[in-house]
């Protein structure tokens, strides 16, 4: 079975910067992985997400230039680098795991897997 968990959550003034961590266990990068973030009051959007065995990545546009996804392959990792973070950017954010088409990388309904969420907090 495979499990997520994040870690790297926190509070940070706006043009500050985090890193995410998502620990995978039972889990192989034939899965796509992505973060999807959800704010009070909003839809659950997709905000990074990567297919390692089709080498295809995806942004969404508000986010597009400031963070980054990457992975360590040998600890079984996903990490997302926020930087020049703004209020908006406020959410908790989950890590997920599953299979989505690669017009859709980020289409939640088709991540099986998911981590319990970390709270990221940007103070204007």
């Amino acid at each position: 079975e495979v499990q997520l968990v994040e870690s790297g959550g926190g509070l940070v003034q706006a043009g500050g910067s985090l890193r995410l961590s998502c620990a995978a266990s039972g889990f192989t990068f034939d899965y796509a992985i992505g973060w999807f973030r959800q704010a009070p009051g909003k839809e659950r959007e997709g905000v990074s997400c990567f297919s390692s065995s089709a080498g295809s990545t995806y942004y969404a546009d508000s986010v597009k230039g400031r963070f980054t996804i990457s992975s360590d392959n040998v600890k079984n990792r996903v990490y997302l680098q926020m930087n020049s973070l703004k209020p908006e950017d406020t959410a908790v954010y989950y890590c997920a795991a599953g299979s989505p088409t690669l017009e859709r990388l980020c289409g939640y309904n088709d991540y099986y897997y998911w981590g319990q969420g970390t709270q990221v907090t940007v103070d204007s």
